[in-house]
């Protein structure tokens, strides 16, 4: 993850200007004197965008209030490939999947990611693969490929039912035949539990409640800290210091605990198969050095945060999505039914089997991606986009929420139809559905949340039918690092 809520080196000092420019008047973003002065490229047209009056506050307003929105508005009224200047930040948005993997994949040995957005996220994951650049990253990447593979992932598919098993029974409570189900603390325990027990074997209930908490404080601290300059010091009195503190403290803890305990398990103790085991016994192909300990914990503290909070809040908007539309809950609860007579549990041998159901979730990663606008570049040479000279130092913006929705790549976008994703359906452009990024820094767990996403799913359409309340209000999304709806939801499950 990194984020692509630009900044633009804004000073504390600039802020007073900026309220004042949103108060008065919301930018035109149709307004022809977008960008800074067009590079010389010939008979090559430059690229449009809105206009940078007051170093581009006002413009940093609208994306506050609404960046989603505000994306949109610029693909529609400037095109595939804009431009602007945002304090001191060339600042580019790729808005097609053509220029989304020309950037990601071509061009990809000459990005780094958001500056700002990895100092974020260092204070949390250290130096892990999802900081790091360069040979470092490489030589982690590499490392941790065998840990995440399809094969390998499928090793853990027993622990993800496991600890599925006992939070969706008891979702209605014992002697009731239904209950109305607050979702997401239902997805957030059992998410948790999940990865309690795929990383360490352990479900660790008397902590999932203070995890879960501090994965939500860390990730809309992050946020808030994306528009900052920079990050003043934790142990300042300052809103909202004292919970990040906190925060950090019971999740490193946390980590720590389980990997020291870990170290110090006999010699001739059954053998694990978690992913602490996979990262503990990791090798480098080149040299055989293992992960050094700082690296093991880092890695743990990634897997932790991302493999809790993503699959959470997918599950959260795919729920909700099939309580608005039975007709797809009752395709994908026939066809679980076929597959998994008699509530067994399903496996990875049964995930070909469930075609519909996967496509269901795949729509809701189309239309509600956890990552929804957190995909950032920084050109470290001159790089051309769709025929655009683009120059050492862009930033380079990419929002899956703008790709997801687009009516070229996805007819009637605002509708959930998860017909598009089963294999008679047109083939979707490589690009236009990227809920895991693309290129060399696609997200190395991708198979593992898409396994236990439909494992989960699957489990909960064997016990319950989804209802919406009586008097239930659309979903309005909220952008924090993740995606997520702006109120509580609440479902009616029934017992089947």
């Amino acid at each position: 993850m990194s984020n692509s809520f630009n900044t633009c080196a804004l000073l504390h000092r600039t802020m007073q200007a900026m309220n004042h420019a949103s108060n008065t008047a919301t930018p035109s973003i149709s307004a022809a004197s977008a960008a800074p002065a067009p590079m010389a490229t010939g008979a090559r047209p430059a690229p449009g965008g809105p206009p940078s009056r007051w170093w581009g506050l006002p413009l940093l307003a609208a994306m506050r209030a609404d960046y989603l929105g505000f994306v949109t508005r610029l693909q529609r009224e400037h095109g595939d490939l804009t431009r602007m200047r945002l304090g001191n930040e060339d600042a580019w948005d790729l808005l097609s999947p053509d220029l989304v993997r020309e950037a990601l994949v071509a061009h990809a040995d000459r990005l780094i990611r958001w500056e700002r957005g990895i100092a974020v996220f260092e204070q949390v994951f250290g130096q892990s693969v999802l900081v790091t650049e360069g040979d470092t990253w490489q030589r982690q990447r590499r490392m941790l490929m065998p840990a995440f593979t399809p094969k390998r992932v499928a090793g853990y598919a027993e622990l993800m039912t496991d600890a599925a098993r006992s939070a969706l029974d008891a979702a209605v409570p014992a002697g009731q035949a239904e209950a109305l189900v607050p979702m997401e603390t239902l997805w957030t325990d059992v998410a948790m539990d999940v990865i309690l027990r795929t990383l360490f074997s352990e479900s660790a209930q008397a902590d999932a409640r203070d995890a879960a908490w501090a994965t939500q404080t860390l990730s809309e601290t992050a946020f808030r800290e994306m528009f900052l300059l920079f990050t003043l010091p934790d142990w300042l009195p300052l809103p909202g210091k004292a919970a990040k503190r906190r925060a950090m403290r019971a999740l490193k803890g946390l980590v720590q605990r389980h990997i020291d305990a870990r170290r110090h398990e006999e010699h001739g103790a059954a053998p694990r198969t978690d992913l602490l085991h996979m990262l503990l016994a990791l090798r480098d192909e080149a040299t055989g050095e293992p992960l050094s300990s700082q690296e093991v914990f880092d890695q743990c503290m990634v897997t932790f945060q991302a493999g809790h909070e993503t699959s959470a809040t997918t599950l959260l908007w795919w729920s909700r999505l099939m309580a608005e539309h039975p007709e797809a809950a009752q395709r994908a609860q026939a066809e679980v039914d076929s597959v998994l007579p008699s509530g067994q549990a399903p496996g990875p041998e049964h995930l070909t089997r469930l075609p519909f159901l996967t496509a269901t979730l795949k729509e809701a990663l189309r239309l509600y991606p956890p990552i929804a606008a957190l995909m950032t570049r920084r050109t470290t040479a001159p790089i051309t986009l769709g025929g655009v000279e683009v120059p050492q130092g862009a930033m380079l913006r990419i929002t899956p929420w703008v790709l997801h929705r687009d009516e070229r790549w996805f007819a009637q976008p605002d509708r959930f139809m998860p017909e598009r994703f089963l294999d008679d359906a047109p083939a979707i452009p490589k690009g236009a559905w990227i809920p895991f990024g693309l290129g060399p820094r696609v997200c190395i767990g991708q198979h593992f949340a898409m396994l236990e996403m439909t494992l989960l799913a699957a489990m909960l359409l064997q016990r319950y039918r989804l209802g919406l309340p009586e008097g239930a209000v659309a979903c309005v999304p909220k952008l924090q690092v993740t995606l997520r709806p702006g109120a509580p939801v609440a479902l009616r499950l029934v017992r089947r």
